[in-house]
């Protein structure tokens, strides 16, 4: 894959877009590489509606005439995998990052269970995915822990990336940038390019 035959979308979980984020930051080191990147716009209302997220996404891929690369970080990996449940088009391969496990209460600030699922977020969809994937796995993150991560990634037929002990892989737990991105990246064209 080169910079100029397909589009890299990022898809934000739900806290949007951060500055110091490590989708915001790589997504300009891209667009300064010369890659064609674009982001999932933040909503202005329904934000915790799954719903509303995967037609954001929606909307979005429908504006792009590239083929297109996912790369998803936190509930932006649930809105991805709604989104493949429920829309056919051909996506070139994506980057899943430390998936959520809303099964499970989550750490206070975020939504309570309840809310998730009058969001529409449960159940988690476990088909494969249509497209080569990459799920990278935190062995401390506070969302999901590394075992469910695991079963996620074995039921969407993706290849478990492990991260080490990076917590959720957000600004507070340091990240901020993420130089690796860019490897799986790289390890994700491999992946497509042999596929294809």
């Amino acid at each position: 894959m080169t910079a100029t035959t397909h589009t890299v979308l990022m898809v934000p979980g739900l806290r949007d877009h951060v500055a110091e984020h490590w989708q915001t930051l790589l997504q300009a080191e891209l667009q300064a590489q010369g890659h064609d990147v674009r982001c999932v716009p933040p909503l202005e209302h329904d934000k915790l509606s799954c719903a509303a997220r995967v037609a954001a996404l929606d909307a979005e891929l429908a504006d792009i005439d590239k083929p297109v690369v996912l790369v998803a970080h936190s509930a932006g990996v649930m809105i991805t995998v709604h989104w493949a449940a429920r829309h056919q088009r051909q996506i070139l391969g994506a980057l899943l990052v430390t998936p959520p496990d809303f099964a499970q209460p989550l750490p206070p600030g975020y939504p309570a269970p309840d809310a998730l699922v009058q969001g529409g977020w449960l159940p988690t969809p476990l088909a494969p995915l249509p497209f080569p994937t990459l799920v990278a796995a935190s062995g401390n993150d506070p969302l999901a822990s590394h075992a469910r991560v695991a079963e996620m990634a074995a039921a969407w037929g993706g290849r478990l990336v492990d991260l080490g002990n990076v917590g959720h892989l957000n600004p507070a737990a340091g990240y901020g940038p993420w130089p690796r991105a860019h490897d799986l990246l790289a390890e994700l064209g491999t992946l497509v390019t042999r596929d294809s």
